[in-house]
């Protein structure tokens, strides 16, 4: 995986993306991730060819957690 530290400039380039069910809206803010890898690449589903932010397990299912939880102050 050709990356930065904490980005892949195409994310393209990575297999096995994956949008989660609950992406459904009309509004395209839907996020996919590639699995199969040591880390999490996370990527906007609507630039498949733009860059993945990559995230460490541990901090993916932190921001997972807390989603679910309701927990973040997304108005901050």
């Amino acid at each position: 995986m050709a990356s930065t530290e904490h980005c892949v400039s195409d994310s393209s380039t990575l297999a096995r993306w994956y949008k989660s069910s609950y992406s459904g809206g009309s509004q395209g803010e839907c996020l996919e991730v590639a699995r199969g890898y040591d880390v999490v690449p996370v990527r906007d589903s609507k630039v498949s060819h733009g860059p993945a932010v990559i995230a460490s397990t541990a901090s993916w299912s932190a921001f997972v957690t807390a989603v679910r939880n309701g927990s973040l102050d997304l108005d901050a």
